[in-house]
């Protein structure tokens, strides 16, 4: 049985004439026609009874008529939903991104998408870069967005902004009067708050420092944090420096409770996650595009 032989037969049922819903679904009468008998003869049964010129349903076609309406309707609703998730009107993006890019970054790209598709549910889940790259591998996330480089053969990586590093210093700490700082000073002039290993701004300070000739190892590390809250606490309240997003510590930068060390750090990549296996949506292919968006905005 297929879906057009359905809909003729309610066709036909409704109108309970050949020629009229033959017009009203677009076929000829003796389309209809064979199509009614083939259906007939495959089940073995008789849907409608031949009486003069004029056709009427059957015992069996009237209670088959309200099974017919109920399946077409569902096909029906199932053709609108997928017309409505490929249009953007409903659905389901799930986003998994580290801790600098969901605290400052994402959220306003993730409301301008709400106000542009507010029937397309967006979930996000903070971690850091090694979280959302096994998440994108294992299918928990369609996207993800983590700072920095990732070693995954499975997952294609899109640079979609950039951000720039800062190593900052409380208002007590000797860096805090401006002289310029050289990288070996970074080594052995103050101890350092720094987030845990597998954050994307760990990586992207400890691969900086490489570039200047110095060892991540060489550092004096008083404290780990897993959040960039918690970093940025422990620098306001201690003597210790740490290398971190200028968005993060920009509030804490605007009221003076920290400073800006004078040692310029490269800017990192904030980069989109894909498994290249799985076909994309719609949805986060317009996420995508946001975000690009955004980031030629702030240029």
């Amino acid at each position: 049985m297929t879906f057009e032989q359905l809909a003729i037969f309610v066709a036909v049922a409704e109108r309970e004439h050949l020629t009229r819903a033959a017009q009203a679904i677009g076929l000829t009468p003796s389309a209809v026609s064979a199509a009614i008998k083939n259906l007939e003869a495959f089940y073995g049964v008789e849907l409608f009874h031949r009486v003069g010129r004029r056709i009427e349903l059957t015992v069996v076609g009237r209670v088959f008529l309200g099974e017919a309406r109920t399946t077409l309707a569902r096909v029906r609703a199932a053709e609108l939903m997928l017309s409505e998730l490929g249009g953007l009107q409903r659905g389901h993006l799930s986003l998994y991104a580290s801790q600098t890019i969901s605290s400052y970054w994402l959220p306003p790209v993730m409301m301008r998408f709400h106000e542009a598709y507010p029937g397309i549910e967006l979930t996000l889940t903070i971690g850091n870069t090694r979280t959302v790259a096994d998440a994108v591998m294992e299918g928990q996330a369609e996207l993800g967005l983590v700072e920095g480089e990732v070693d995954a053969p499975a997952l294609s990586s899109a640079v979609v902004a950039r951000d720039a590093l800062s190593v900052v210093v409380s208002p007590d700490h000797p860096w805090a009067d401006g002289r310029a700082l050289t990288a070996e000073q970074l080594a052995t002039d103050s101890l350092w708050v720094m987030r845990e290993q597998g954050s994307g701004t760990r990586s992207a300070f400890e691969t900086a420092l490489l570039g200047f000739g110095i060892s991540p190892q060489s550092l004096r590390i008083a404290l780990t944090f897993p959040s960039n809250e918690a970093v940025l606490s422990a620098v306001r309240a201690g003597t210790c420096a740490a290398a971190i997003s200028s968005a993060a510590a920009g509030l804490y930068l605007q009221q003076g409770v920290l400073v800006k060390a004078a040692f310029d750090l490269p800017a990192r990549s904030f980069r989109l996650l894909r498994h290249k296996e799985r076909h994309a949506s719609n949805a986060s292919t317009m996420l995508e595009r946001m975000c690009r968006d955004a980031a030629a905005d702030a240029q």
